[in-house]
């Protein structure tokens, strides 16, 4: 019998580590995929000749293929098991590199763009939910571990696009294509191990409250909602805009506004690694209320020093970059039983308001230049990166009410 019990232990640790490489390693291929964007985005703009709107509507794009992904990823994963959704995810990620290497068109860059974050939309969640059911104990520190090799990978993401294009192949240059096409093709790695893990099944029962009539009418939800969208466009559009933003503004050259990108992701990463155990020490709720503030003075700072306190950006990475992961293990906490329900409520909705918030930052760029015109339009990019700045501050602030809110109700997480 203890040889037996010794067998099952040793299989379920066997399995537990199988798992940590399928998360950490998702969060690893998902970190590349989003922030090799911000290198790529400048020649892809010189390429099909395109507006700042255009450039936002194509940002816009993948937050609504994010979102359509977020809707019904649950429910696959309820059909088809969490092994074969992210299955689905790692592999419509890999296809969506081949079609960004053929696209020739705007449609079809387009198109190449929201498969590719149809596929992210599906893994953020699918790994969302799996970590949500690992990491029971020391939930703060273990998302915020999970979600330090997004960091990790998004760090090194930009340097690593700008090196990739220079590359010759054939007498050419590989470029921005040949790029994506080999960066998405890693996401086939983590189906290897995908083969090998036995997924975590929801914990259910009689006793379940939380759905999704409950969600709409509670007002804790909406306020999670509110804080999770501010931070998370704010993030978000830091890899989008900032290698734009300092070429645009400070006629940088690509290789420099990359690695001020990666120094971002650098703080970022750190941050994740050494601040989350600090989440579960002082609260959630506070914890993001420190961070999204120090973000947003840190990009504000930046905004009015000039390019002298260019580095204030990369430093405001480390006060965006606990936001995600600490608002999962709220929800974790705040919804034990259904934070898959949750978190699906929680992200979709997230997912709107990055479709808005990136088309805004491109209507906010192009509409300030038009209406102070200038010649290298620095004023219009410091409007939108203002805004950016903004979102993080907002963030912040329904912190505040939250905190206030779940006080009344001796119910501080």
């Amino acid at each position: 019998m203890d040889c037996v019990n010794t067998f099952s232990k040793k299989q379920a640790k066997f399995n537990y580590y199988v798992l940590l490489v399928i998360i950490f390693g998702g969060f690893l291929i998902f970190g590349l995929s989003e922030n090799v964007k911000g290198p790529a985005i400048p020649i892809i703009q010189a390429d099909f000749l395109l507006s700042e709107s255009q450039i936002g509507f194509l940002l816009a794009i993948n937050s609504l293929g994010y979102l359509i992904a977020c809707t019904f990823t649950a429910a696959l994963a309820n059909r088809i098991g969490i092994k074969w959704t992210g299955i689905v995810a790692f592999a419509s990620m890999a296809i969506s590199g081949i079609c960004l290497y053929f696209s020739e068109k705007y449609f079809a860059l387009s198109s190449s763009y929201f498969l590719l974050y149809i596929g992210n939309g599906m893994l953020e969640i699918g790994l969302g939910i799996m970590a949500a059911r690992i990491f029971t104990k020391n939930t703060g520190f273990m998302m915020n571990l999970a979600h330090f090799f997004y960091g990790l990978s998004s760090m090194i993401a930009p340097i690593i696009a700008s090196w990739m294009m220079r590359w010759t192949i054939a007498g050419g240059e590989l470029g921005w294509r040949g790029m994506y096409f080999i960066v998405l093709l890693l996401a086939l790695l983590p189906i290897i191990p995908s083969f090998f893990g036995k997924f975590p099944e929801e914990e259910t029962s009689d006793d379940e409250t939380v759905s999704y009539r409950f969600l709409l009418r509670d007002p804790v939800a909406w306020l999670i909602v509110m804080i999770l969208s501010f931070g998370v466009v704010s993030e978000l559009a830091v890899g989008g805009w900032l290698v734009n933003f300092l070429i645009k503004a400070y006629s940088w050259n690509v290789e420099t506004a990359s690695g001020m990108l990666s120094i971002f992701f650098l703080f970022f990463m750190l941050s994740r690694l050494f601040l989350g155990p600090l989440t579960d020490k002082i609260g959630y709720t506070i914890s993001i209320m420190i961070f999204a503030a120090f973000s947003g003075i840190c990009s504000f700072a930046g905004i009015i020093i000039g390019e002298k306190g260019a580095i204030l950006f990369a430093i405001a990475g480390v006060g965006i970059a606990p936001i995600y992961p600490t608002v999962m293990a709220l929800l974790a906490k705040r919804y034990p039983k259904g934070t898959g329900t949750a978190i699906t409520f929680t992200v979709t909705l997230m997912g709107i308001a990055s479709v808005l918030g990136n088309l805004l930052i491109g209507v906010i760029i192009d509409g300030i230049n038009r209406l102070f015109y200038s010649s290298n339009g620095v004023i219009g990019q410091q409007a939108g990166y203002g805004f950016i700045a903004l979102l993080s501050i907002l963030c912040s602030i329904c912190c505040l009410i939250l905190y206030y809110y779940l006080r009344k109700k001796n119910e501080i997480l």
